[in-house]
């Protein structure tokens, strides 16, 4: 193997293996460090076996629920350890399909821990120590769960998400501290299989960087599935306490305790960056994230960084992005993807998705907007599959007629929301989007009512009352 090539990508998560995969794509001579599996958090312990494990739990609850459709379904059950094996499995299959991609585009995929020497080398210790040279590097190491600073946080049965996953037994009950996306998503899963679960959640609302109605409405169907939800409740400290674990926690005021079998830390994540720099190699740092330019320019020549390990969302898709552009950047390339447009999915019942900005974030920047909104209980495909508490929204600019930004909690949301972030990503009108015509019965009708609600009134909303 040589150790000298074009570009050296440290971390073969999302944002790292298509980096690699897009260099080798552009002729480049690539190397992939990585101390574990390829696919990184998402594909191993985040994104998709979370999915996976939601898709197993709706399909159970859905089979519960089937007499409303004339379905009779009897002696319902589920093997806990056959949902782990599909669900590993599934990343399985992934985990290879990558591997497979690297190999097929010449990548040269380097087993170890990757630490960064300065502009050009990197040096790998796995079987044996390493140094490889490249003109450029890129750090792709990614993220991992954050655990608050609290008393107790340290004890047997408060886990981390990666933690949760390496369960072999189905957990009767659940304390989840937080209350973001993370959160929802395994309340959402795990109380479906009958377990007890508990959010307690500092901020006022549930997922509260999103629409104010997705979060109203979220935590309506949270608790008319048994969850129990508690914002504005701040964790003071976990106690081990006959055979359980107890959270301490403040609300309005008072000191309140919620116990259960486990409790999950789900407050978010921050970067991996432990042995990624020697030390006379550290780049500038800003409260634990690297710091870059706008081109993904860290402050060492050379040495670039995208994902989790700098500001922005922590997403597997803009990670992948970042990747992508960082290497039409050193082939002399514009960027193909507009990476200012990052679309948002929450993978609960109903899903949730948005982009662009809110009609609150309107206001506060005084941009004027309208907004179009579509109730989708008037959706036939919602009304076939009985779907609770759905809408879409989408929001305006009202001068210009120009769509910038929609929010969805309906089914199929996060599948729907690519129409909204083309048209964001490209300034489009609502006339240029509604001139596409939409199947029926779809879903994804629900946007074509709330573009024509946006100009002057959809066919299946009734006109508003005049006073």
């Amino acid at each position: 193997m040589s150790d000298k090539f074009d570009v050296i990508v440290v971390g073969g998560g999302p944002g790292g293996y298509v980096a690699a995969i897009k260099a080798a794509k552009e002729g480049m001579q690539v190397a992939l460090v990585e101390n574990a599996r390829v696919g990184g958090t998402c594909l191993n312990r985040g994104c998709i076996p979370a999915k996976a494990m939601i898709h197993a739990s709706s399909l159970y609850r859905e089979m519960k629920e089937a007499e409303k459709f004339g379905v009779s379904a009897s002696d319902v059950s589920f093997n806990y350890s056959k949902i782990l094996e599909y669900k590993q499995g599934t990343t399985d299959q992934l985990v290879q399909g990558i591997e497979q991609l690297l190999k097929a585009n010449g990548v040269t995929l380097v087993s170890g821990h990757g630490t960064l020497l300065g502009s050009h080398r990197v040096q790998v210790e796995g079987e044996e120590i390493q140094v490889l040279e490249a003109r450029n590097i890129i750090l792709a190491a990614g993220s991992k769960p954050f655990m608050l600073p609290l008393p107790g946080m340290d004890l047997k049965g408060v886990l981390s998400s990666d933690e949760l996953f390496k369960l072999e037994e189905m957990p009767e009950s659940l304390v989840i501290i937080g209350g973001g996306v993370i959160s929802v998503e395994f309340a959402t899963a795990f109380s479906a299989l009958g377990c007890k679960v508990t959010i307690l959640e500092a901020m006022p609302r549930l997922v509260p960087n999103m629409d104010k109605e997705i979060s109203q409405s979220l935590k309506m169907l949270l608790k008319k599935r048994g969850i129990d939800v508690h914002t504005s409740a701040g964790v003071q400290s976990v106690e081990e306490r006959d055979g359980a674990y107890v959270c301490k926690y403040t609300e309005k005021e008072k000191e309140c305790e919620a116990s259960a079998q486990y409790v999950l830390c789900a407050v978010g994540r921050i970067p991996n960056t432990e042995g990624l720099f020697a030390e006379d190699a550290v780049p500038e740092m800003e409260r634990g994230r690297i710091v870059v330019d706008e081109h993904f320019k860290t402050s060492i020549p050379g040495v670039y960084a995208i994902g989790d390990l700098i500001k922005g969302m922590q997403l597997a898709h803009t990670a992948s992005a970042q990747g992508v552009v960082v290497i039409e950047y050193l082939n002399g390339k514009d960027p193909s993807i507009d990476l200012s447009v990052v679309p948002g999915c929450v993978y609960t019942e109903p899903e949730i998705a948005s982009v662009g900005i809110t009609e609150d974030d309107a206001k506060a920047a005084e941009i004027p907007v309208k907004t179009g909104k579509f109730i989708m209980s008037a959706n036939g495909k919602s009304l076939i599959t009985k779907e609770e508490r759905s809408f879409i929204k989408i929001v305006a600019n009202e001068e210009t007629d120009v769509v910038l930004g929609a929010q969805m909690m309906c089914a199929r949301a996060t599948d729907m929301i690519g129409e909204i972030t083309t048209a964001v990503a490209n300034k489009m009108t609502v006339a240029q989007l509604l001139k596409g015509m939409r199947a029926h019965p779809t879903y994804n009708e629900g946007i074509g009512e709330a573009l024509e609600e946006l100009e002057g009134g959809a066919i299946h909303i009734a006109p508003k009352k005049k006073k």
